[in-house]
């Protein structure tokens, strides 16, 4: 594994630019030794240029190519070795054992899709058969599936080096779908993202596919991003991240001349209810499981769990001081890049210094700044402080939670109706419980995208059924996931085929079926020839 520093465009590497960064190792504060190139104007035209020129060849190819592409990038992301965990190691301070987790997972993914791809139904064909008969007016043949938009944009994320970067969900869907994929890595770890991108490079080259089917610039700039979303042949964008950057990006691909969709994963509180029922037998399990829930990835996951909402008493008390004690022996430990450490720590005062608000439990061992170290710190306050000081219902993303004792149901609801969009809401309690607080259930599920019943928001299965997503400011479409196998669907757009013969059109629309996929056939889903 040779580093450049340079993008890939294509299948070539450039450095038109000689404006360059470094990544630092946040655990020592040092610069790493790779320079990485800016992305100019011109390096970004090409690249979505290639990518242009190649969809109409990429999105012909047959559903096998794409994913034996798909399973050739897994096996070349997997052939780096341990290489590439300690580059990424060296970059974002994460622990050898999650970024193995991690790795699993990104090549899992792109498995997945390659069978999603292979299997064909997520299509949606679907046939109305004509009635030339029908009185007053005939009916036409009527087809319509999904075709994918055109090239995509990825902007990797920076907590999930691996699974939400250069070959997450984002790109391994998109590719699925048939659409090229241009990368604007991450400045916090532009050697993983170079690493990866060699290894889709050579997977592309290998299964002979068009050159622009894949590319990556690099950039620390905010201009890299704008330009990128702005190009006129770019034709999606998938971005995660904060929600100051992401609602930025957004505005400028709704102002576009053609504005294109962009979807964004961004801020979310993931709000967790205790409920009576979950303390009777006990406060400490729960509250073990919250805590490693809370610190997971040093609470740098965006379904980190925020708020904390339970009924005054003295059993939501004695969750509330085990949570506590499991916080203070929670070691600190390295966030991702300085940035994000200066700005938890920002948060976590202006929480705690809120009139109202006190620290009821910590890290007991102190945070070394010099390792951009968080501590863990749980919050607690009061109804009548959350009522008066909104600040408290905004994301800071870091492991650092706030408990609300609640006076009774009713506050419980008010405030799940004052939070906003939200990836998760997690219920704590009893079936029985789920019975006396179906109006709290009845408005989280107008706020959230995932409900959880006895179990933490953090660690998201990757399957068919996942979504991950919800109402603004969670995301900026909350009905497409960004993980699971619906998130195909972001990249691709239906398109209807009326009175055409036979031979003309798709193979998922023609009578005989050769793909054997399901379809919808006059309102009923089958897998048999149209007679």
């Amino acid at each position: 594994m040779n580093l450049t520093g340079k993008h890939y465009i294509g299948h070539a590497v450039s450095a038109d630019s000689s404006d360059t960064f470094h990544a630092k190792n946040p655990a020592t504060g040092e610069d790493l030794p790779t320079a990485f190139h800016e992305a100019t104007s011109g390096e970004i035209d090409r690249a979505m240029s290639l990518a242009a020129h190649a969809f109409n060849e990429f999105r012909h190819t047959s559903a096998e190519r794409r994913a034996a592409f798909l399973e050739a990038i897994a096996h070349e992301v997997e052939a780096l070795g341990d290489a590439l965990l300690e580059l990424t190691h060296a970059e974002t301070g994460l622990p050898m054992p999650r970024l193995t987790g991690e790795r699993g997972r990104a090549t899992s993914q792109a498995r997945l899709f390659a069978e999603l791809a292979r299997e064909g139904s997520w299509v949606d064909a679907r046939i109305d058969l004509p009635q030339p008969d029908r009185q007053p007016l005939p009916k036409p043949d009527v087809r319509s599936l999904m075709q994918p938009v055109g090239p995509v944009v990825v902007f990797g994320a920076s907590n999930f080096p691996l699974a939400i970067s250069v070959i997450g969900a984002d790109t391994v869907s998109a590719l699925a779908a048939g659409c090229p994929v241009v990368i604007k890595s991450h400045p916090g770890h532009p050697g993983t993202c170079e690493a990866v991108a060699q290894a889709v490079v050579k997977a592309a080259e290998d299964c002979g596919l068009p050159e622009g089917v894949f590319s990556l610039v690099q950039g620390k700039t905010n201009a890299v991003g704008m330009a990128l979303v702005e190009h006129p042949k770019t034709q999606a964008v998938a971005f995660t991240g904060s929600l100051r950057g992401g609602r930025a990006l957004y505005d400028v691909a709704c102002s576009r001349p053609h504005p294109i969709p962009f979807y964004a994963e961004m801020g979310s509180v993931n709000p967790v209810f205790v409920l009576p029922g979950a303390l009777a037998n006990g406060a400490d399990a729960l509250a073990s499981g919250f805590v490693q829930s809370l610190t997971l990835g040093t609470g740098q996951f965006c379904t980190n769990p925020g708020l904390v909402f339970g009924m005054k008493s003295e059993s939501f008390g004695a969750f509330i001081s085990a949570s506590a004690e499991n916080a203070a022996a929670a070691a600190p430990s390295t966030m991702l890049h300085p940035g994000i450490h200066q700005a938890y720590n920002a948060g976590v005062v202006r929480l705690r210094d809120i009139a109202g608000v006190k620290v009821a439990g910590q890290s007991s061992t102190e945070a070394d700044a010099a390792k951009a170290q968080a501590a863990v710190y749980l919050l607690e306050t009061d109804s009548e402080t959350l009522r008066q000081n909104p600040a408290l219902f905004e994301e800071v993303f870091g492991p650092v939670s706030t408990a609300v004792n609640c006076q009774d149901a009713g506050e419980l609801e008010e405030f799940a109706n004052k939070l906003e969009g939200s990836l998760t809401a997690t219920l704590h309690g009893t079936p029985e419980d789920l019975e006396s607080h179906k109006g709290l259930i009845e408005i989280l599920e107008t706020k959230v995208g995932r409900l959880i019943f006895n179990g933490y928001p953090t660690g998201i299965e990757v399957c068919h059924g996942m979504h991950h997503g919800g109402p603004y400011p969670a995301t900026t479409h909350s009905y497409f996931t960004s993980i699971g196998t619906r998130c195909i669907y972001r990249f691709v757009r239906p398109v209807c085929y009326q009175g055409w013969p036979q031979e003309s059109l798709p193979e998922e629309l023609r009578n005989d079926n050769p793909r054997k996929i399901w379809r919808m056939v006059d309102g009923k889903m089958t897998k048999d020839p149209v007679a």
